[in-house]
């Protein structure tokens, strides 16, 4: 029986966790081949302003708000992350834009190596590759699976689908290295929290994207996925299905606005929503594209984010979860709390890792 001091640490510790995994509008957040395949009223601004904080805030990490707001969870996650290996290859351009780089972690691996991509939140207008799930990527690179961390376009720079398209665009680049990184294309897995969780399930479930007719190598590669872990996720960035799955103003946040190039005065209850905008709400959320032959999905959400107008809300997972099992697709889907710590959580995700790349 634990005394209830250590149930308050271990509680907070998970707690810790999430703030450092929750990447997106709470960023940084996580011997099968990859399937083929072609084919109520308004919120007042004090409302709206809260959601934004939830989406946002949590992207900041505790070493960003100064030491002093630094939880020793959190300094402990940041001594981890400044002692983790350098990259084998940093900053690496894998398409125009300055942002469109990849830091790479090579396992040490006598065949090729399964890879995880990590794909950082942030509301799609924030965070940066650095601030990966360094627990995560340690287990990965004991196990023998290569591990990487991508940059995108965020939304201030490019509105939706350069967000996606660029990192099914990274997807493409690393598999085109195979041969020199030492990596499996067919064992290829994407992780994130937040707007990261979103863009790993959009690819997870989006057609192949691969041009087999391109001039370009790269684009002649796959952009499918043999499974991927969304956290703190959400399964549809579309405000009038969000209205559907999560209570409150939830589908009001202004970085789902700015994703589409809208103004944040924008009202989905009230101002036009044309055809082309229509097509993109639905084209930029993952469920739109979940059919039968998608991969597995290892989800999770946190248990204190289950509050009306939370765009964490565990809802989305649980409604992901409906939609796969009807179609008869795994989906392991997890509150934080089910977990007692930290390792507890980087273990569940890593069994599910070698279940679907086949490891023992």
């Amino acid at each position: 029986m634990r005394t209830r001091n250590e149930g308050c640490l271990i509680a907070w510790l998970a707690a810790a966790w999430l703030c450092l995994s929750s990447a997106g509008f709470a960023a940084d957040g996580a011997a099968a081949s990859a399937p083929t395949r072609t084919r109520a009223g308004r919120p007042g601004a004090e409302q709206r302003k809260r959601g934004e904080r939830k989406m946002e805030g949590a992207t900041t990490r505790p070493m960003e708000r100064g030491k002093a707001a630094m939880r020793p969870g959190a300094a402990a996650r940041e001594e981890e992350r400044q002692a983790e290996p350098a990259p084998t290859f940093a900053d690496v351009s894998y398409g125009p834009d300055a942002s469109n780089k990849i830091d790479f972690w090579k396992a040490q691996s006598a065949t090729p190596a399964p890879l995880v991509v990590f794909i950082h939140g942030g509301g799609f207008r924030g965070g940066d590759k650095s601030k990966h799930d360094s627990s995560l990527m340690k287990a990965c690179l004991d196990a023998g699976i290569s591990y990487a961390s991508i940059n995108y376009r965020l939304s201030g720079v490019a509105p939706y689908p350069a967000q996606m398209h660029d990192c099914a665009r990274a997807i493409q680049f690393i598999r085109s290295k195979a041969a020199e990184w030492n990596v499996d294309p067919k064992r290829v897995a994407c992780t994130g929290g937040s707007a990261g969780a979103g863009i790993s399930e959009w690819l997870a479930f989006h057609d192949d994207m691969a041009d087999p007719k391109s001039d370009d190598p790269v684009a002649r590669q796959s952009t499918r996925l043999t499974c991927a872990m969304p956290t703190q996720m959400q399964c549809t960035y579309d405000p009038r299905e969000i209205k559907k799955i999560v209570p409150g103003n939830a589908y009001d946040v202004a970085p789902l606005k700015q994703l589409q190039g809208l103004p944040e005065t924008f009202d989905w209850d009230k101002d036009p929503i044309d055809a082309d905008l229509d097509a993109r709400l639905r084209d930029v959320s993952p469920l739109t594209h979940l059919t039968k032959d998608d991969p597995p999905i290892f989800a999770m959400n946190s248990k204190g984010a289950e509050t009306d107008g939370n765009i964490h809300h565990p809802n989305f997972g649980r409604y992901l979860k409906k939609q796969m099992d009807a179609l008869g697709i795994e989906c392991e889907f997890h509150l934080n709390t089910d977990f007692p710590d930290e390792q507890a959580r980087v273990d569940a995700m890593m069994a599910f890792l070698k279940k679907n790349f086949g490891m023992k």
